[in-house]
């Protein structure tokens, strides 16, 4: 498929999860059939009822599986390493590997770049952090 040493090969695998198709299965069970019902009775069809009462309603679903998404590309360590070998094309994480080194290691550096790799991710969730607990919170209550 000539992906290797491309972008593309480093995210195609991971927009298909189990993980999330079972949370967002979890979370839409929560959602009531009665609003369903209440919207075909009102006239709505079956694309109308998801784009405007589940779509809203999930919001805080897919905020938490697109954080928990970002979490696992960005931690990505096996797979980029097996589909790039050039180091333009390397994740922050395989580029930190790449630092160690066979007889030394320069432990401050790799500290350092370490540090600044997680703040992206801080600020991500310190951002959506409301609908992330209620993502998690919900996804697995049933009514």
């Amino acid at each position: 498929m000539n992906l290797l040493n491309t972008i593309p090969a480093l995210f195609i695998p991971g927009l298909f999860s189990a993980f999330g198709t079972f949370l967002l299965r979890q979370f839409f069970m929560t959602i009531p059939k009665e609003i369903e019902e209440a919207a075909i009775i009102d006239g709505c069809s079956r694309v109308r009822i998801f784009f405007s009462i589940i779509l809203p309603f999930s919001r805080s679903a897919l905020v938490s599986l697109s954080i928990f998404a970002l979490l696992y590309g960005w931690n990505s360590l096996l797979w980029p390493l097996i589909v790039n070998t050039s180091t333009e094309k390397m994740t922050l994480s395989a580029g930190l590997a790449s630092l160690s080194g066979q007889y030394a290691t320069n432990y401050p550096l790799i500290m350092a770049g370490s540090f600044l790799a997680i703040i992206p991710l801080i600020i991500a969730f310190l951002l959506f952090q409301k609908q992330f607990i209620e993502g998690i919170a919900l996804s697995g209550s049933k009514n």
